[in-house]
């Protein structure tokens, strides 16, 4: 028995000793490429002209983000990327609750119907010509709208709240309506407070889309007071490329400066989502935990 029992431990160990090692390199190949990309992005052109690895600037300097903010229309690129991501995030989250709620009451008519015309738009789409001409129809060509309306609904966000809503007890809801509750205030005051885990995973997952998105732009959006951050990041690149072309037979210095301005533009726009992370973590880990345990 004391055997089996010394060999037992002597197995947890060496699983526990296993993990530690693979989660430690696991680290490793995420965080020195990344630790990479901010150092070369404080580097000078001349350093960068050398190549390699760094782990710490050889000549320290600000030079790419001073060409990155130089443009005065990248503040606005900003506003118009927070606007989108805080307006499109909230509303996404807002709207497939709704729906849910609706989903997961049993006695609502044509609910089967409703649930398979969702299941549908989950595994087929319209195309990009016939989008561009609804969009085009809609209005919504050169208008900031168009990040927010197209980006409503997912019927895969709904089926996940309304696998929550169904988890919270029935006799909450009659509680409330022998109390004269209607059912938006049931929604409100009860649904929503009760599934804030699912409701920051939905708005995380939207909102990092959200920001991360420019194919957006470049479908729909000619106006330039109306780029996102994201857009801009990438008109500042291309323009950066062409001037290294321009200057192909010059010195190596260009061509390392165009690469510094890619380096300074994935910090600038990675680093607000590396901010608000920390602030969902503890919803957003409950919320991938939904459905994990059956009790």
């Amino acid at each position: 028995m004391k055997r089996s029992v010394v060999k037992e431990d002597i197995n947890s160990r060496l699983f526990n000793l296993f993990n530690v090692i693979l989660m430690v390199i696991f680290t490793i190949i995420i965080i020195v490429p990344v630790w990479n990309v901010l150092v070369s992005s404080f580097s000078s052109g001349k350093s960068l002209a050398n190549g390699g690895f760094a782990f710490w600037p050889n000549e320290f300097s600000i030079e790419n983000y001073q060409a990155v903010f130089r443009d005065d229309s990248i503040w606005q690129a900003f506003f118009i990327s927070v606007a989108k991501t805080l307006i499109g995030a909230s509303s996404h989250v807002l709207f497939c609750a709704i729906v849910a709620y609706s989903y997961s009451k049993k006695h609502l008519k044509g609910r089967k119907l409703y649930s398979a015309i969702g299941i549908i738009t989950m595994f087929f789409g319209g195309g990009m010509v016939p989008t561009y001409l609804l969009i085009k129809s809609l209005g919504l060509l050169n208008s900031f709208w168009v990040y927010i309306i197209p980006a409503l609904f997912s019927f895969f966000d709904v089926i996940i709240l309304m696998n929550f809503f169904r988890s919270i007890p029935d006799s909450l809801e009659d509680s409330a309506k022998m109390d004269g509750a209607g059912d938006w205030k049931i929604f409100s005051k009860i649904f929503l407070p009760l599934s804030k885990p699912a409701l920051a995973t939905i708005a995380l997952f939207n909102g990092v889309g959200q920001w991360n998105d420019f194919f957006t732009t470049k479908l729909y959006i000619t106006d330039k007071a109306l780029y996102p951050l994201q857009m801009k990041i990438y008109e500042i690149i291309v323009q950066s490329q062409m001037h290294t072309m321009q200057n192909i037979g010059g010195s190596v210095v260009l061509e390392t400066t165009a690469k510094g301005i890619q380096l300074a533009t994935i910090v600038v726009a990675t680093l607000p989502i590396l901010v608000i992370y920390p602030l969902l973590q503890k919803h957003f880990i409950s919320g991938m935990m939904l459905g994990a345990v059956k009790e």
